[in-house]
């Protein structure tokens, strides 16, 4: 079997199994709080909750897993994919139900043009965490980096379920809709 088709059988369950998955993890009464103020909120305080929901998501409650975090935050912000990799890689061996180390490791991945793992690891992400509306989206952009358009659109209408306000979320959906009916022209 090649790689390439490998990679693609991959994408396909990863995507398909997003659209049929139930919640593995539960939530914490905080985010379902904000997750139900971001649901009702106009696009100005949506922005606000959203950057509320990130940081409940970066609390991993160990000064270990904070500090690779921050190391591999810091190799990411000083351009260096490869060191943030492995303090990610050791974070997610360490902490292995923390959805953010996987998270973070894709966008590891991601930049050293890793696809692969980076679609594995955002997998993982939603595995444990459905609505992290971050992951969703790095995995609609890397759908369309491989030419799957209608699977990007199903991953922004899926962000659009979560925070129907979104304005950036919105405009890539509308993009995609009229791509793909200029394609079946």
């Amino acid at each position: 079997m090649s790689d390439l088709f490998r990679f693609k059988c991959i994408v396909a369950a990863l995507v398909l199994g997003f659209g049929f998955s139930t919640p593995v993890v539960a939530q914490t009464e905080r985010l379902d709080q904000l997750f139900a103020e971001l649901s009702q909120a106009d696009e100005e305080e949506a922005h606000r909750i959203e950057n509320q929901i990130v940081s409940e998501w970066g609390k991993s409650g160990s000064p270990a897993i904070d500090l690779l975090m921050r190391r591999g935050q810091d190799a990411l912000d000083a351009g260096a994919p490869e060191a943030a990799l492995d303090h990610f890689s050791a974070l997610v061996d360490h902490a292995p139900d923390f959805a953010e180390g996987y998270f973070h490791r894709a966008t590891a991945y991601y930049l050293l043009e890793e696809f692969g793992p980076a679609i594995a690891d955002l997998g993982e992400v939603l595995a444990r965490n459905p609505r992290h509306f971050e992951a969703m989206r790095g995995l609609a952009i890397m759908m369309e980096d491989m030419k799957r358009p209608a699977e990007a659109l199903d991953l922004y209408r899926m962000i659009l379920d979560i925070m129907p306000r979104s304005a950036a979320a919105r405009a890539e959906a509308d993009r995609l809709q009229q791509q793909l009916e200029g394609m079946a022209i």
